[in-house]
């Protein structure tokens, strides 16, 4: 039975969650689909690590859906990048499902609690498939199940602020656009190449690369994955969607469907078309450096002035987001490594900062910025890990954040660019501003008169939270493991191999399951 499950990992993966959904609605009551929504976080947690070992032991796994060979057939494709990605994004589920038993009493109406857990498994199935999906059709089809999920769970914050409506339409529009140009780029490849199987792309599209419709396919399913990935200029979707949707569905998208884009990415631009692909250098150093560097300011500056937590947050992840696009925009071993580092790390350190923002909303009903005066007293534990996910964000040393600008910092001086490492000290020093708001204010002001005494959050809110709060600082401390897998796939990945990306030893081989 053991081996029967072992073999059929990667299916697994995708299929638990899939079919958990259906089976939260017929639950009907929001106590009993939010356990079963629990349960399949953590087998899918349970399922990305034994992955995650597999790989390390014996290298990429090739799963075969029916038994169709690829490129005809459907293919998982596991390897030490989305291996990875599939860590945070289950990882994640797992801690924010026990959060969210609380939280998603006090914020969506009972009727709608079964519901909701459907459409967040639904989403958990869209993000794991678009990761472990090993052809670029079926990358789109997941990536739609995440995105409709996304939308309604976004509209579901309703109750709380009638504009999370409008966030969610806002995001529709902007999803379905980034879908067309995915779809219109992929057709593109099609025409040129009659095969949608990454692994086979790649190989097809080396001798095609003067070919106008092959360049313009690269250009559309870039700026279609832009799109979905909230990358400066194209994130107006972002600070709406991240600060009316529910707490929980804040923390979740924060921490996973960011990270999930930005794989996607890095897959097609340095493995399907491959870095000596004429126009990826190009577009590396003209169009994604630059607007990285102008995404760590902007977005920085303008999280400074915003009056509400959770949009404060939403800005800091755009230009969050601007660091990872840096980091793979150097196209250097250091600075890929920073991107892969990067992904883990703000996936807990924003995964702390909403999960505080979802027990101020629990206790006191409110993310405006005046609405911590005196927390620091009346909530000690929520708001330690406050600062503890603040300092990250900052990149103070002993935490995850400091890490990443640490690579990001030796990228930039690797190759001789001393602004652009000036550049991303200066940008944290903006983070400094509005971190410190948050702890003047939660800390050095007092509470307004004649309110009413605010306790601390519930242990099932704080143990995830400083559950995170911990990685921070862990991994903060002993980066050995994310540094090593992050240069690992970054040197496969400029190497420009399929096959060989990613694997974090020396691979024997290709170790294949077929679907009976």
């Amino acid at each position: 039975m053991m081996d029967f499950i072992m073999y059929h990992l990667p299916a697994l993966q995708v299929v638990v969650p899939m079919l958990a959904a259906p089976i939260c609605l017929l639950m009907m009551r929001g106590n009993l689909a939010g356990l079963v929504a629990l349960v399949t976080g953590i087998l899918c947690f349970i399922m990305s690590l034994l992955l995650l070992q597999q790989v390390i032991v014996s290298g990429p796994i090739s799963y075969q859906l029916g038994g169709w060979a690829p490129p005809f057939g459907i293919e998982y494709r596991v390897d030490a990048m989305n291996a990875f990605v599939l860590v945070i994004v289950a990882a994640t589920s797992a801690l924010v499902l026990p959060f969210a038993r609380r939280s998603i009493r006090a914020e969506i109406e009972p009727s709608k609690q079964a519901l909701f857990y459907t459409v967040f498994t639904l989403c958990l199935t869209g993000l794991l498939g678009v990761t472990i999906a090993g052809d670029a059709f079926n990358v789109f089809v997941f990536l739609e199940i995440s995105s409709l999920s996304t939308y309604v769970l976004v509209a579901m914050g309703a109750r709380r602020d009638r504009r999370a409506l409008t966030a969610g339409y806002t995001y529709l529009v902007m999803g379905t656009i980034g879908a067309t140009f995915y779809v219109i780029g992929l057709g593109l490849l099609y025409q040129a190449t009659g095969t949608l199987n990454m692994e086979d792309l790649a190989v097809r599209l080396q001798p095609l690369g003067e070919l106008t419709s092959v360049r313009a396919g690269f250009a559309f399913i870039m700026v279609g994955l832009a799109l979905k990935l909230a990358m400066f200029p194209i994130h107006a979707w972002l600070p709406n969607a991240y600060t009316y949707a529910p707490s929980v569905v804040s923390i979740f998208l924060a921490a996973t469907s960011t990270k999930v884009a930005v794989y996607v990415l890095l897959r097609f631009m340095f493995t399907v078309f491959g870095y000596d692909f004429p126009v990826v250098e190009l577009s590396l150093s003209t169009v994604f450096l630059p607007l990285a560097l102008v995404a760590m300011f902007v977005a920085s500056a303008v999280a400074v002035f915003q009056t509400d937590f959770k949009r404060l947050l939403a800005y800091s992840s755009v230009a969050q987001i601007g660091y990872m696009v840096l980091g793979f925009s150097m196209a250097s071993v250091t600075g890929l490594t920073a991107t892969m580092v990067h992904l883990f790390n703000h996936a807990a350190m924003k995964g702390v900062m909403f999960m505080v923002a979802g027990a101020v909303v629990y206790r006191v009903g409110s993310t405006a910025v005046t609405s911590f005066a005196g927390l620091g007293r009346q909530m000690p534990w929520t708001m330690a890990a406050m600062v503890v996910g603040g300092l990250s964000l900052i990149g103070v040393p002993l935490t995850v954040g400091f890490i990443s600008k640490w690579y990001l910092i030796l990228g930039a001086l690797e190759t001789g660019d001393w602004i652009i490492a000036f550049m991303i000290v200066a940008s944290s020093l903006i983070a400094v501003i509005y971190v410190w708001r948050m702890v003047e204010m939660a800390y050095l002001t007092p509470a307004p008169e004649g309110s009413k005494p605010v306790r601390e959050a519930p242990l099932s809110m704080l143990l995830p939270m400083w559950t995170l709060a911990l990685v921070c600082v862990y991994f903060g401390i002993n980066a050995e493991l994310t540094a090593s897998i992050g240069q690992t796939v970054a040197e496969t990945l400029l190497n420009g191999s399929v096959d060989a990306a990613t694997s974090i030893i020396p691979l024997d081989g290709v170790v294949e399951g077929v679907a009976p």
